[in-house]
This record gives C-alpha cells, sequence and structure tokens, in this order.
C-alpha cells in the first residue's frame, strides 16, 4: 500500500520528553519495512501542538495527497501524534474510510479496518482530548496564581512601555516608551487633547507602536484605561466572568492622581460624546437634543470659498433620526447666539442652587481611591506574611528564608503606610462651593476670549443638557434658535 508517515512533536514535548522526530520517523520506517508497505512520502509537523488540524500544514497536504488517490494508509507513532482532538479524529477516520485509507498506530496497535479497531480509536481520542483540556487547565490555573501574586503574566505582548524578557518574572520598565506613555496621558488630561489628534500627533513624529504599527484613537484610549502604568496586574480583561485585577510587583509610570483624573475624564467624554470627535468648533455637539424627538442632534458641516478665495467650513447641527424626524437643521452660530442670550438672561433669577467646586471633588475622589488601594495593598501583604508563615511550619522554607521574606514584607508596609500618612484628607464640611451665578459671571466675563478648545472644555465641566427649539424670525426670512433649559452639572 502507498503508505504516508505522519509524525509531529511541540516544542514543550520535545524539550519536557525528548520526544523527536527522528526517533518518530525512524520507528515508522522500520515498521513500514515489516509490514512491506511502500512509502509514499513522510510528513512532518515540528514544533506544532495537536490542538487541532487547521494550523498544521503537513496533515493539510497529506489530506490532499489522500483526496487525490496518492495514499492508501497511513501511519503514525501514537493517535496524539496525529490529533488531540475527538471532532479532528472523527473527521479523519471518515475521511480515511471515504477514500479507502486504512489507518495504523504503531504503539496502540490499531488497524481502522476492523469495527474494533475503529471503537478503539474513538476511545483513545476521547482520552487524548480530555489530557488536552486538562493540560490547559492547570496552564491556565498557573497563570491565574501568578498573576494574583502581582506577576504580569504578558511576554510578547507586554503593555507598551514595559518589556518582560523570558526568565524574568517582572516587568521592566522601557524607558523610551514610558516618556511617550507619560506624555500621552499629558496630552489627554491637561491639554485637553482627543485620542485621535493624539495619534495623529505621536504618527508625525514617526514613534512606531509596540508591533511597530501606526496610532489609532482605539490605540491611545487602551493606555489611558490601563491600570498597569499604577502598578496593577490585570488579568483575562476579554473574558468578565475570569477577570480580575490586582496590585503587582512591578514599578508604575503613572502618579495614580493623573490615571484617576484621565477615567474621570474619559467617563465624561463618554457620556457626552456621540459616536464620532466633533471637530473643534463644534463643541456644542452632544449637549444638544431635538426638541421633537429629544434624540441628541448631531452634526453636519459644510465648505464654503469666502470672496478673498479662502476656503471656510459652517457647522449645522440637525437631529440624528433625521429620517423619521423632521427637525430642520441650525446653524453652530445660531446656537451659540441663544446659549449666550440663554446665559445673560439667567442672572436675573434667584440662584440658589449650589455645586461643590470641581477641583475639590476630584482630589477627594482620588485620596478615596488612593487610600482604597493603600488598604488593599497592605491586605496584600498581611496575607503574605500569613501565608510564609505557615510554609515556615509546615517546613517548606527555611528559618533564614522565612526571616528575609518577612523583613521586606515589615519595610513595604511601613513604606505604604508612610505614603497614607502623607494624604492630605479634605474634611467635606470644609469644602468650599461655587455657586451657579459666580459660573454664570464667569461665563459672561471670558466665553468671548475662550478658545474653541477652551469652549469645550467649559461645557464638560459645568453643562450637562442644552434644550433648544427653533422659530422663524419675523422677516419670516430665516429661524432662529432659543435655548430654553440648561441642565448643570
Amino acid at each position: 500500500m502507498e503508505t504516508a508517515i505522519y509524525v509531529r512533536v511541540s516544542t514543550e514535548e520535545q524539550a519536557q520528553e525528548g520526544f523527536s522526530i527522528r526517533a518518530q520517523e525512524q520507528k515508522l520506517k522500520d515498521y513500514a519495512r515489516i509490514k512491506d508497505w511502500s512509502i509514499y512520502d513522510i510528513y512532518v509537523d515540528d514544533g506544532i501542538s495537536g490542538k487541532n488540524i487547521i494550523e498544521r500544514p503537513a496533515v493539510k497536504r497529506m489530506i490532499a495527497d489522500i483526496e487525490a488517490g496518492h495514499v492508501k494508509n497511513v501511519v503514525v507513532f501514537k493517535i496524539d501524534r496525529l490529533t488531540r482532538s475527538t471532532g479532528d479524529l472523527a473527521y479523519l477516520i471518515d475521511l480515511f474510510n471515504n477514500y479507502q485509507c486504512a489507518f495504523n498506530s504503531l504503539m496502540e496497535s490499531i488497524d481502522t479496518q476492523t469495527a474494533s479497531g475503529r471503537m478503539f480509536i474513538k476511545i483513545i481520542g476521547i482520552f487524548a482530548e480530555f489530557e488536552r483540556e486538562n493540560i490547559s487547565e492547570r496552564v491556565r490555573l498557573g497563570f491565574e496564581r501568578k498573576a494574583r501574586e502581582g506577576y504580569s503574566t504578558a511576554t510578547i505582548h507586554t503593555s507598551y512601555g514595559y518589556d518582560r524578557k523570558k526568565g524574568e518574572k517582572v516587568q521592566t520598565i522601557n524607558k523610551k516608551e514610558a516618556m511617550i506613555v507619560k506624555e500621552i496621558f499629558d496630552m489627554y488630561v491637561n491639554q485637553n487633547m482627543g485620542y485621535l489628534s493624539i495619534a495623529k500627533i505621536l504618527n508625525s513624529r514617526k514613534i512606531p507602536t509596540k508591533k511597530t504599527g501606526i496610532w489609532k484613537a482605539l490605540t491611545i484610549s487602551n493606555i489611558l484605561r490601563n491600570s498597569n502604568y499604577i502598578g496593577k496586574v490585570r488579568y483575562a480583561i476579554d473574558d468578565k466572568e475570569r477577570t480580575f485585577e490586582t496590585d503587582g510587583l512591578h514599578e508604575p509610570i503613572i502618579d495614580p492622581e493623573l490615571f484617576v483624573k484621565a477615567q474621570k475624564l474619559m467617563e465624561k467624554n463618554k457620556r457626552i460624546l456621540s459616536t464620532k470627535k466633533p471637530r473643534t468648533e463644534n463643541y456644542f455637539l452632544g449637549f444638544l437634543h431635538c426638541p421633537k424627538c429629544a434624540s441628541r442632534l448631531t452634526v453636519r458641516g459644510a465648505y464654503y470659498t469666502k470672496k478673498d478665495g479662502t476656503e471656510s467650513y459652517k457647522g449645522y447641527y440637525g437631529c440624528a433620526r433625521y429620517e423619521a424626524c423632521d427637525f430642520r437643521d441650525i446653524s453652530h452660530k445660531k446656537i451659540e447666539k441663544a446659549f449666550q442670550d440663554y446665559m445673560e438672561q439667567i442672572s436675573d433669577f434667584e440662584l440658589t442652587n449650589e455645586i461643590q467646586l470641581e477641583e475639590q471633588q476630584e482630589k477627594a475622589q482620588q485620596v478615596k481611591m488612593l487610600l482604597q488601594t493603600y488598604s488593599d495593598k497592605l491586605n496584600q501583604l498581611k496575607n503574605r506574611g500569613n501565608e510564609i508563615l505557615n510554609q515556615y511550619v509546615d517546613g517548606n522554607i527555611s528559618f533564614a528564608e522565612y526571616r528575609d521574606i518577612k523583613v521586606k514584607i515589615d519595610k513595604e508596609r511601613t513604606s505604604i503606610q508612610s505614603e497614607v500618612d502623607k494624604l492630605d484628607i479634605p474634611d467635606d464640611e470644609e469644602t468650599p462651593t461655587i455657586s451657579l451665578e459666580d459660573i454664570v459671571l464667569e461665563f459672561k466675563e471670558n466665553w468671548k476670549h475662550l478658545t474653541d478648545s477652551e469652549k469645550r472644555k467649559f461645557l464638560l465641566n459645568f453643562v450637562k443638557r442644552i434644550d433648544i427649539s427653533v422659530k422663524k424670525a419675523p422677516n419670516n426670512f430665516h429661524w432662529l434658535a432659543m435655548v430654553n433649559n440648561v441642565e448643570f452639572v
């Protein structure tokens, strides 16, 4: 029979068991010679897992030769060399049967030309898949335990700003990348720049990403949300049921207060912004609501040429449900005039509502989060202390090892307690307040002097919603906008 010899070994099996390709191949050649089989070809998958057959070029080439009628017999050293998946095994057996191709396994003494051989091969396949899932489960639990102890499990795909070489347990700071991470946080929080603007700046400077690709808005967003930069370790972030976050053993890059500010700003922008980032001059986008259907207004723009030949942009706000809603578009300039008129008139009313100064609120929130972080870390140190004590009592470590670890834990606990003592915890009763009247006064004095970006920041800080309406002008030649109500944060 024209026989195909198939051999496979994964990198881990080669290292741990010495289960070499050459040894499998030689034994199978000898077996074929004893059986007086003609060897059509030898198919080798070296350093590849047996989890599936999709990613193994030699298996796919062998299947093509079987379907072409070139191969009438397949021989392997063991069943799990061919596959560890019951589903793949069943598929291959059916394939062999359909093309009158025999199958033999040297170690299990299997011949699929008999009924007992076909039954036995399926049983062997079930156990092979069980073993693979068992190994996978042990590996997953090992990674999870490492993460809970504060070690990063990433090697190839470490966070931008960090490196972890093989053999190293704790990730280390990549100084060149860390500078870019700090710059990203500064541009977003302190310079009020959006994701896309930051990405464009980094691309213009020819700064590569971790994978030497280009920067995108999503890349910037992921960096700003990554708690790894404040010394945390995240695990299984794509699995809601298994994901968790714990204190890491690596050195942070970003100050926790700055990180908290970034999270609050992103949450605020998520609440205000529509699906796309507005142009700088469309700073009302996300605050306006349709007076007819209550949907948020989206923005549409148009370019036109001035008399001097220069090109200019003019923005219009319209209902996002324009297919079903007949609300007409209204220009940005008319919205701004209506907003200014409303803010001018509001000072005539009795202003009794007061809001806490936002900077003080943010500081109190940051201190609260820091206290929680330090508390979690102290609890973790306490648990580690109990754990090494138990290991010493059980005889797993020597007294010298116990003493050295205990000294390190005590030093770290003292350091954290010192940081807690430095925190300036604000008294809620002494928190200064700012009245709505103060906001209106500041608005009237400064609005016309603000840039478009600063106007946007003002709205993000103080305004939650703007309700508008439109009406015909007295001459009936054009439409006017009116602001009916402004809901403050």
